[in-house]
């Protein structure tokens, strides 16, 4: 247990870091912001990029990871939703809002350091298959339901339209995009742009996750708390555990597959999960607050697993 910890604490402990300093006054808001700013704007575009432009797709793409990983994050869309509102009354449209929180792991900041400590770097080709479908695929799903609970007949055009326009205009979508694009042309880039890329990646995921700190800082939790609850309990104890079913049990993929898969459904809801809200102007304070919540919990989540795991 003290060998898990060790991987696992660290990273919570640099998100910690950026907590205590925005909390304290000592790193400010605007900065935080810029960080982010850099981070999932360029930093991590960066970090998808490289991976996927190296990574051996017919080895990576294996249609059994993808269909657990996706099918666990539908059925705890769906739980969410429905939760949402006949349990607890939310309108349709909070409900969708909600579904989507508990639908989007954060496989980026909490996921690929989580797995990188753990198992080491050569481990992450299945997270990045994971990842490169993750934003268009949630995406999609949330826009869609979302306007289908609006019911303003905008019609299924008008919907594709905004859903493409979400996931494409996305910074990480762009650096997967061109990863493809180097990836299947066969291109062999220049050295110094190699290395250029190479030094933004290793700036990646540590500013990432101070910065993640110091967000966190404006999630305060405040009322809600059995809807928070409720998708804490679907990230975390539900995603996972139907996408160790369906890897062990469905397809039978090996363990490498199994721990990338079921360790990146393990993490907290990402901050897209507010974004979107934000973006609808519905159950922001679930969101928000299932972020903070979420992510203090997932150091539990992600050790339990890691401990199951093979």
């Amino acid at each position: 247990m003290q060998a898990l910890v060790e991987v696992t604490l660290p990273v919570f402990l640099v998100i910690g870091a950026g907590y205590l300093a925005v909390w304290r006054g000592l790193f400010s808001d605007e900065a935080v912001a810029g960080l982010m700013r850099f981070t999932q704007g360029f930093a991590i575009p960066c970090l998808l990029f490289r991976a996927i432009s190296t990574l051996d797709l017919g080895a990576a793409l294996d249609l059994g990871l993808l269909a657990s990983f996706y099918a666990g994050a539908t059925v705890s869309f769906a739980a969410g939703l429905l939760g949402a509102h006949y349990l607890f009354g939310r309108s349709w449209e909070d409900a969708v809002a909600i579904g989507f929180a508990a639908l989007f792991s954060n496989s980026v900041l909490l996921g690929l350091p989580i797995m990188e400590r753990a198992y080491g770097p050569a481990a992450l080709a299945p997270n990045f298959a994971i990842v490169a479908f993750h934003a268009p695929f949630c995406y999609a799903l949330g826009i869609t339901a979302m306007e289908v609970a609006r019911a303003h007949g905008s019609g299924w055009i008008a919907t594709g339209r905004k859903a493409a326009a979400a996931i494409f205009s996305n910074a990480l979508m762009i650096g997967i995009a061109l990863g493809f694009a180097v990836n299947l042309s066969g291109i062999t880039l220049p050295a110094p742009v190699i290395e250029a890329v190479d030094l933004m990646v290793r700036a990646a995921l540590p500013a990432a996750l101070f910065g993640l700190g110091g967000v966190l800082v404006r999630y305060r939790p405040e009322g809600d708390r059995r809807e928070i609850a409720w998708v804490v309990f679907l990230s975390l104890v539900l995603h996972p555990g139907l996408v160790f079913l369906l890897t062990t049990q469905v397809f039978a993929l090996e363990a490498g597959l199994v721990r990338s898969a079921v360790v990146t459904a393990a993490m907290a809801p990402g901050v897209n999960a507010y974004v979107f809200s934000n973006m609808y102007g519905r159950a922001r304070r679930v969101a928000a607050s299932s972020v903070l919540i979420g992510t203090l919990a997932a150091i539990l989540s992600a050790t339990f697993w890691l401990a199951v795991l093979p």
